[in-house]
């Protein structure tokens, strides 16, 4: 184990080490931002402390102390410890690790701590290697990304391992590391300490991001110019937006995207759309999503939108981006503008529910086709009643299974068209009653 190579060990001392890896910390207590998983008493710092270690994951995103608290931990361990990079790691180099590991345990009765770097770059099958030496107590596995582990970790794996949440860092907390990361400038530069407030409230909760920000600002500037923040700002106005098309930030959007027009407003759709647009997403698949919430929160309250959101699907078809932006804008505003109502969705999922348990009901002679004259002999159709032909069109008969109760689904909402819905759903359920009323008299 004493020649693997491993990733959060220096390969020797560098010359131009970037700012970001100057300024990491060298202690826990000076980790900023993650008081409650690190604080004195918790879970996590308990393990560290007493270098007793569960298998367990880091998830957070990008710039809040992942990779500084493993090499944290490597550096205070007594345990055997081992790292690489699911991103270059083969299944070949796990597994010789997983061996090794084994063979420590029964040879020396050692546990080896294994970082692995993203996670949740293996895929299945190499996320299954680690399972028998996890429960052989071989290794100690400990991941980490910035990935929901939910969604990107096996669950035989997940269920053996803690997951510890670190949340993206406040400006507040960005502050002092940009401040210290000044002091670790290889040259003298004067900084206007509004440029510090710039970066922490535009760097998302990033502090890598903020630190490679203030190193780039500083190399562009004049070394006998004090660095202003306009001339800061000129060089943030090139920063990109902070989104992942393949990531849990994709589905978060999306979701905001779609609570917000449920909710009626306008202007967060729109700031939510504008958001997912300039980064790249999809148009066809934020209009996917906008037709599903116009049968499903907006339904039949409105039926145009659902008319809407298809018009607007060609429309994306036919003049393509960035000019369907305004055809798209015009969607969101009006399903967010819209009358809403759920009822379609709520009476299909109950329906779907009676579907699942009483599928092996027969449909009723009486509404059966006979297409044969065996079929009309063997009762198919016998008594049906043709709507057309009955008084106001309707005469009642059950088109339930024989064996069901008959039961009431769709339920429409007190809003837009549906009031006029509901005012026909009455005006057949009086019918019925009379109809049947006569019928027992």
């Amino acid at each position: 184990m004493s020649n693997q190579m491993n990733i959060i060990d220096p390969l020797q001392t560098p010359v131009n080490i970037p700012l970001a890896e100057k300024a990491r910390p060298d202690t826990l207590d000076k980790l900023f931002g993650q008081d409650k998983l690190l604080g004195r008493g918790s879970v996590l710092r308990s393990m560290i402390d007493n270098d007793d270690f569960n298998s367990f994951i880091l998830w957070g995103p990008p710039g809040t102390g992942k990779t500084t608290i493993a090499r944290l931990i490597k550096k205070n361990t007594a345990l055997n410890f081992c790292s690489f990079s699911a991103v270059l790691s083969k299944i070949a180099k796990v597994k010789e690790i997983m061996e090794r590991a084994d063979y420590l345990l029964r040879a020396e009765n050692r546990k080896t701590l294994v970082f692995v770097d993203e996670i949740h770059r293996f895929n299945k099958s190499q996320q299954d290697a680690f399972l028998p030496y996890v429960e052989s107590g071989a290794i100690v596995l400990f991941g980490a990304t910035t990935e929901n582990p939910s969604f990107e970790v096996i669950p035989a794996l997940l269920s053996r391992c803690h997951v510890f949440v670190l949340e993206p860092l406040t400006d507040k907390e960005i502050l002092p590391i940009l401040k210290h990361a000044a002091t670790l400038l290889p040259y003298d530069i004067s900084i206007d300490p509004e440029v510090f407030t710039a970066i922490s409230e535009r760097c998302g909760g990033d502090a890598r991001r903020a630190l490679n920000t203030l190193e780039m600002i500083c190399r562009r500037a004049d070394r006998n110019i004090p660095i202003s923040l306009d001339f800061a700002l000129e060089a943030l106005s090139t920063r990109s937006l902070f989104y992942d098309k393949g990531g849990e930030e994709h589905y978060n959007l999306i979701s905001a995207l779609q609570k917000s027009i449920r909710g009626s407003d306008p202007q967060a759709a729109l700031y939510w759309m504008a958001r997912m647009l300039e980064s790249g997403e999809d148009p066809l698949y934020l209009v996917r999503r906008l037709v599903r919430i116009a049968s499903e929160d907006v339904g039949l309250a409105d039926p145009n939108a659902l008319i809407q959101a298809m018009a607007v699907k060609e429309a994306v078809h036919f003049l393509g981006m960035p000019e369907a932006n305004t055809a798209m804008t015009q969607l969101v505003v009006y399903l967010a503008t819209a009358p809403k109502s759920n009822a379609c969705e709520t009476a299909y999922l109950a329906a779907r529910q009676d579907a699942l348990e009483t599928g092996y009901l027969k449909v009723p002679l009486h509404i059966c086709n006979a297409p044969t004259s065996l079929m009309k002999d063997m009762g198919y159709g016998k008594g049906y009643k043709y709507s057309h032909d009955c008084k106001d069109s309707y005469g009642y008969q059950k088109y339930f299974p024989d064996d069901m109760q008959e039961k009431v689904y769709y339920r429409p909402s007190r809003f837009g068209f549906e009031k006029d819905i509901a005012k026909r759903l009455q005006w057949w359920e009086n019918l019925k009653k009379d109809q049947l009323k006569k019928g027992k008299g």
